[in-house]
């Protein structure tokens, strides 16, 4: 008996010798990423400089603005609106004289159902000032309190919305690109108190065959609050439909009358080219 249960042992191991053996699990070496990918900058590569003077530089030498020059404006500012009358300004229906109100306190108000404004000049890249405050007596809800926007290269808009105790879709709302950019906050000042949106944008390019090679980007700070911080625009801010991206050049910026007597005021507009 014990010599069989050897000789059974004996097989058994030798089978076990002979038979495959398991391939050893293979662990993923994660791809270092592409030299291509990385961000260098050839003027700080070579030999490191040993002295201050070999990193200064004087030219090129930046241009001087007073900030505040043109009455609260910056020198270098095209001054659109200053309550004075409104001549920068056409309909956008038919290019007549823009009909709009103007007030004694230096503000124009809609005039509802007269249709959008926008301005005689086009623009692509800019610095944009502006102010506006909705009508201190509340009426309506929902998107039909003091709405209004600001159109930029006559396609793109920033949402201008009475939002206080008033909810709406948030892709809709005070400070929104419309239909695609939430803002990152609201900061709105009391109704009937005036808003500043000071917004920095930079156009979008397109190649030969008109395609879209480049987003316009846009930087909305609203009463001095960030709510918008280089948010991509993806195409036109339509009501109803996707975002369209047809090549253009400058174009106007553009105030909304919404047809709803939403009563909201403009004043101080001036823009700066970032060309």
């Amino acid at each position: 008996m014990k010599k069989i249960l050897f000789s059974a042992l004996l097989i058994g191991a030798i089978a076990a010798c002979n038979s495959p053996q398991k391939e050893e699990q293979k662990v993923e070496v994660p791809k270092t990423e592409e030299k291509s990918d990385v961000i260098t900058y050839e003027e700080y590569s070579g030999e490191e400089p040993t002295t201050p003077e070999e990193t200064e530089f004087y030219k090129p030498v930046a241009p001087t603005v007073n900030p505040t020059e043109k009455n609260g404006a910056p020198s270098d500012a095209i001054i659109l609106f200053d309550g004075k009358n409104l001549d920068n300004w056409i309909s956008s229906k038919d290019s007549t004289a823009a009909a709009w109100t103007l007030n004694k306190d230096g503000s124009m108000t809609v005039k509802d159902k007269a249709g959008d404004i926008q301005t005689k000049q086009s623009f692509g890249s800019i610095q944009l000032h502006i102010e506006w405050k909705s009508p201190a007596k509340i009426q309506g809800d929902g998107q039909h309190r003091a709405n209004s926007g600001v159109f930029l290269q006559n396609l793109y808009e920033v949402q201008v919305l009475d939002n206080n105790n008033n909810n709406t879709y948030t892709n809709g709302q005070v400070g929104a690109i419309y239909k695609q950019g939430v803002p990152l906050a609201k900061a709105s000042v009391p109704t009937g108190d005036w808003n500043t949106y000071d917004i920095i944008y930079h156009e979008p390019e397109f190649n030969s065959e008109g395609g879209k090679i480049k987003s316009a980007t846009i930087t909305v700070l609203h009463n001095g609050v960030l709510i918008q911080d280089h948010t991509e625009i993806k195409g036109t801010t339509p009501y109803i439909g996707w975002p369209k991206n047809e090549a253009h050049g400058d174009g106007p910026i553009r105030l909304q009358d919404h047809g709803d007597n939403s009563r909201v005021s403009y004043r101080n507009i001036w823009v700066r080219e970032l060309k």
